[in-house]
């Protein structure tokens, strides 16, 4: 036997036995940089700092809890390092307008309008419309990337746009949960405790879950169909705002002031972004096989969308009164533009996109991520409830709804296992889904009446 061979043998043995080699790979924590060492440090003596600062007004669940995101936080940072950056601008800047809110005699919430960066930066309000600005932008910016030459700069700025607002909405988030504790005892509550808020965290959450499918398969194009579901989102955001004043901090109601709401609200709502990414996706692929077809009726996705955006004020009628009559009218002209343009635009738009395959592997693990978030949320909820009302399950229409959803997906993930549901049905499926999805987030708070009725219209 030759030395070569001699060698190979015990490499293989070595291997076989769980021995190293000089070739074998580099373990998980010898793979990390040191960078990745520097955040995880910088994460754990963040979370010692609050600790000291805040443990007092903490609970012993929510004292778990800060442990927990510790571990977890590291880990999607070392997974996907863009979080590294984020994560690090986000409390740079929020503990800035921490400081800036502090006075000689306390903190003063009233420096929100007399200081220059709380006033139009980073104080709770400021910094959330920064994130529907930026995120308007970055919309904008993906659909002229995928109508001009110079496709890759605008792409590329649209997915810049969305990180940096990703980044204002976590600042805003985070500002305004330290605000709300500023506002007296019993006031200070996690951010997404009704309507207004848990929209601004559907916003930058559903963001940050597209930029990772972005990344993985390195296709910006996409961002044109996503994004346009955080800017409907944006829009009712800002309607919301405006008419009805909702990003006044509220006091909670009994029921909320619950640590369960710490686990349940964000988990629930990374099901929602996933539901959300999938049917745009969906939307996407049904757009792209309908690029060569002329006959009116095989346009059918884009006459549904079209129908969709502009019967939308109609079914917010019961909310809408004269005030917000020119909100709707320039709803209506967007929709309009929105709908012409990807009509006529339809071939441009599917050479941009990726092939068939890759838009069906993402709906496929857009809806399994939120199938597993919901159903852990849903699970979560009846917890709460047994504790809050005494029951684990009422049939509030809150909960029938999520039931039903649970079972729309979880037909479809049935089906895609076993059957191999792929292409076209499964793209129409999906669509429905966020459908069904959007009547549970949305149409119940708006039509039904229930225990679960804090964010009504």
């Amino acid at each position: 036997m030759s030395t070569s061979n001699v060698t190979q043998t015990i490499e293989l043995k070595k291997r076989a036995w769980g021995g190293s080699s000089a070739t074998s790979t580099p373990g998980y924590l010898a793979r990390r940089s040191v960078w990745d060492w520097l955040f995880a440090a910088f994460v754990v003596a963040g979370a010692v700092w609050g600790y000291l600062v805040y443990g007092p007004a903490m609970s012993i669940y929510e004292t778990y809890i800060l442990i927990g995101c510790v571990p977890s936080l590291i880990w999607v940072g070392w997974y996907w390092r863009p979080v590294q950056t984020v994560s690090v601008l986000t409390a740079a800047f929020t503990l800035l307008a921490i400081w800036l809110y502090q006075t000689p005699t306390g903190p003063d919430l009233n420096r929100s309008i007399e200081v220059f960066w709380l006033k139009y930066f980073i104080s709770s309000q400021s910094a959330i419309l920064w994130m529907c600005l930026l995120l308007f932008m970055s919309t904008i910016f993906y659909w002229i990337g995928m109508f001009t030459r110079a496709s890759y700069s605008f792409l590329q700025m649209g997915s810049r746009l969305a990180w940096a607002g990703i980044l204002m909405g976590l600042i805003g988030s985070f500002v305004r949960w330290y605000e709300s504790h500023q506002m007296g005892p019993g006031m200070g509550h996690f951010p997404f405790s009704n309507l207004y808020e848990v929209f601004v965290l559907f916003c930058w959450l559903t963001t940050m879950m597209y930029l990772y499918y972005e990344e993985q398969h390195k296709n910006r194009a996409m961002g044109a169909f996503a994004m346009l579901v955080v800017s409907a989102a944006v829009g009712f955001l800002l309607w919301y705002t405006v008419v009805r004043e909702a990003h006044e901090i509220q006091p909670l109601v009994p029921a909320l002031k619950s640590w369960w709401m710490t686990l349940h609200v964000p988990t629930n709502f990374i099901g929602y972004g996933g539901f959300a990414i999938a049917g745009m996706l969906a939307f996407a692929y049904l757009v792209k096989q309908s690029a060569g077809e002329m006959r009116w009726y095989k346009l059918a996705p884009l006459w549904l969308l079209g129908v969709t955006l502009f019967l939308e004020p109609l079914v917010f009628s019961r909310a809408v009164h004269s005030q917000s009559f020119v909100f709707w009218l320039l709803y209506f002209g967007v929709a309009s533009f929105i709908v012409g343009g990807i009509m006529l635009g339809r071939r441009r738009i599917a050479a941009r996109l990726p092939s068939f395959e890759v838009l069906d592997d993402i709906m496929y693990k857009a809806i399994a991520i939120g199938f597993a978030f919901f159903l852990v949320a849903t699970v979560l909820g009846a917890f709460w409830a047994a504790e809050a009302w005494g029951g684990y399950w009422t049939w509030d229409p809150k909960e029938t709804w999520s039931l039903i959803v649970i079972l729309n997906y979880a037909a479809w993930l049935h089906m895609r296992l076993v059957k191999g549901l792929r292409g076209t049905v499964a793209a129409w499926w999906a669509m429905v889904g966020l459908a069904i999805t959007t009547f549970c987030f949305l149409g119940v708070n708006m039509f039904l009446s229930g225990l679960h009725s804090y964010g009504a219209l």
